[in-house]
């Protein structure tokens, strides 16, 4: 939740504060400083912890942690197999698995600290939450790990392949993951235990991973749907047809759900109203949004197979800037600080300025990469398709 949200909350604060009164002027400041900071910890990730693929649950894409202008690679780590999945790291911990089917946590000197063979591709990035680390595999497995020792705590099996990452939902003394299969349903899991709660139907394959909102699951698929299903019990809100094909997770700010389409067609959707508020056509190409959008302030970032990231007005679909980076992005891009951080598959990292678009800082890796790094505290870490992980910081 942006500042721009609390805003009646700051002017109220405003009007009504009365210097004479200082018990006064302390209450309503430490109020205000309650409502910034929680408003602040939904925005994005800091420190050492990116458990998310995306950052947060919103899928936003943004975090606060610091990013040297100039990083420099301080290590790889050869895992031996293609890697597509996006990473996560936290505690110290980077975790990824790779098309053989192993699960690696890796120390954040670079060093194995564990690995699991799971016997079939993992393209779905994990998700890390309270030390657990949850991941589906294409066996349509999900597995429950240790995050410090690897040890496997359940596994729950759904009948087909998982591609995307987990999601977690919390509320009171109630806990549910919420994982897509290409079974067609949206299955929600007991984190503690692996059992299953419930499972959802769509009518085709689900791609992708939840969003979260008002403690509901937002989620598209091959379907062309946007679905919305409460987290705990599984009962559908509302579903909007708005494509052919959603290959992708859609990011959330404030009442909108923003997603691309494999048709070239990026959309913004209401979640009140359960309509399309606008669309923006990759008119020159009509190439695939693969990849998931970075969302802060009034604008949105997303690449496309057309080789390009664009940066789109939030408030109408306009078009403010597009960068050639010479290969397809299927990378969904991460705002770090007053920067764009972006791969592509031709293999390069790029670090754009947010309001222009112009080149900051560009590293040459010299092969595909399919998904987006993770950022913490003045490093990122970035999977290529030559099975590496590498370590980019300061």
């Amino acid at each position: 939740m942006s500042h721009r949200g609390h805003q009646p909350e700051i002017e109220k604060f405003l009007r009504y504060i009365d210097m004479r009164n200082i018990n006064t002027f302390f209450a309503l400041s430490l109020a205000l400083m309650i409502v910034l900071t929680s408003g602040a910890a939904l925005y994005g990730q800091t420190g050492d912890c990116w458990g998310n693929f995306r950052g947060d649950s919103r899928l936003k894409g943004v975090t606060n942690a610091s990013m040297p202008g100039n990083p420099s690679m301080l290590w790889n780590f050869n895992a031996q197999d293609a890697i597509k999945a996006a990473p996560v790291a936290c505690g110290g911990i980077v975790v990824v698995g790779t098309l053989d089917g192993s699960l690696f946590g890796i120390s954040s000197d670079g060093t194995l600290k564990w690995k699991i063979n799971t016997e079939y591709s993992i393209e779905a990035p994990a998700l890390i939450v309270d030390g657990v680390v949850y991941v589906g595999n294409l066996d349509g497995k999900l597995y429950a790990v240790d995050l410090q020792t690897g040890a496997i705590k359940w596994t729950y099996q759904t009948d087909t392949m998982i591609m995307g990452s987990p999601a977690y939902y919390s509320k009171g003394n109630k806990s549910v993951l919420l994982v897509g299969s290409y079974d067609y349903y949206l299955h929600g899991v007991d984190p503690a235990t692996g059992k299953g709660l419930w499972k959802y139907e769509t009518d085709n394959f689900i791609n992708g991973s939840c969003a979260l909102y008002s403690g509901m699951a937002v989620f598209g698929g091959c379907d062309g749907y946007i679905h919305m299903v409460d987290a705990l019990s599984g009962k559908v809100r509302a579903s909007m047809e708005i494509s052919t094909y959603v290959a992708s997770s859609a990011g959330i700010d404030g009442d909108h759900a923003y997603v691309g389409d494999y048709d070239g067609f990026f959309i913004a959707v209401d979640l009140l109203g359960e309509k399309v508020s606008w669309v923006f056509e990759n008119t020159q190409a009509n190439q695939p949004f693969i990849g998931s959008p970075a969302i802060q302030g009034d604008h949105i970032y997303i690449g496309n197979r057309d080789k390009f990231v664009y940066c789109l007005n939030k408030k109408n679909g306009n078009q403010v800037w597009k960068y050639k980076t010479g290969g397809p992005v299927d990378a969904s891009p991460v705002v770090v600080g007053n920067k764009v951080l972006v791969a592509s598959m031709r293999g390069d990292l790029f670090l754009l300025d947010q309001r222009s678009g112009k080149l900051a800082w560009t590293y040459e890796l010299g092969t595909a990469v399919y998904a987006n790094p993770a950022v913490v505290s003045d490093r990122f870490y970035v999977a290529g398709d030559d099975g590496r992980i590498y370590c980019f910081g300061k």
